[in-house]
């Protein structure tokens, strides 16, 4: 029986290239260990019969980006214990998700949080390995579009939603966008370009209301829709923020 070594080491001997070249083919989720995906170059094989995709490219490691349904009350960092280790997982994504995309344990890798959401509020997030998402997200987040929905109590009398359109200062600064209506009587739809954490509560508190719940449901052009809480799904071809 042969030894057993490390899947890249044999990789790279069965394609001839490499241990870089063989440890990103693997990663890629392109090589099959008795015909089982195996996406550590680690993983210790034998006499396993191991199959290389023909289409196997080692710089088709595309980066990417994840939308998640964050729940109410987890924080959006990378930590260990946090939101990134309850849901996004290869078992949480979206069933319904129509990207085309592979699942690999090499997105869920140098994931970089965008547009922060309180921990309170529930809704569209964003993780992205894309430096181009990223950049749009957090240098030009001024530009960016947040939808929210506000579960409120209290009353409002008609000058007081016009007072909310007006904009209402957070740290300093009068938002340049801003636009609240009435979804039903107990929500209101908060539009408005380059949201902070804090800011919508604040807004609210300003004209004696009270926010029960806050659910952001559109970044840009880029809709929450019928995404499930706690799951998560690919940014598409063609969706921007």
């Amino acid at each position: 029986m042969t030894e057993p070594v490390r899947l890249a080491k044999r990789v790279a001997e069965l394609r001839a290239c490499s241990r870089r070249e063989a440890e990103q083919i693997i990663t890629g989720g392109w090589v099959r260990v008795a015909g089982i995906v195996v996406e550590e170059p680690q993983f210790r094989v034998a006499d396993e019969a191991i199959d290389i995709d023909p289409l196997a490219d080692a710089g088709q490691a595309e980066p990417v980006t994840l939308l998640l349904h964050k729940p109410a009350g987890y924080a959006m960092i990378p930590d260990a214990g946090g939101l990134a280790a309850e849901c996004l997982r290869l078992d949480r994504l979206w069933a319904e998700d129509h990207s085309g995309k592979r699942p690999l344990k090499l997105h869920f890798a140098r994931l970089t949080p965008c547009l922060p959401l309180e921990t309170a509020a529930s809704g569209l997030v964003v993780y992205s390995q894309d430096w181009k998402v990223v950049r749009k997200l957090t240098e030009d987040a001024a530009m960016v579009e947040n939808e929210m929905v506000a579960e409120v109590a209290g009353e409002l009398d008609a000058a007081g939603l016009q007072r909310l359109n007006q904009g209402v200062k957070f740290n300093g600064k009068v938002p340049l966008a801003l636009k609240v209506s009435w979804q039903n009587e107990t929500h209101l739809r908060v539009a408005l370009k380059g949201a902070q954490p804090g800011q919508v509560v604040h807004l609210c508190e300003s004209v004696g209301l009270r926010v029960v719940s806050l659910r952001r449901i559109r970044l840009g052009s880029v809709p929450l829709g019928k995404l499930p809480v706690g799951q998560w799904r690919y940014l598409r071809a063609g969706e921007r923020f």
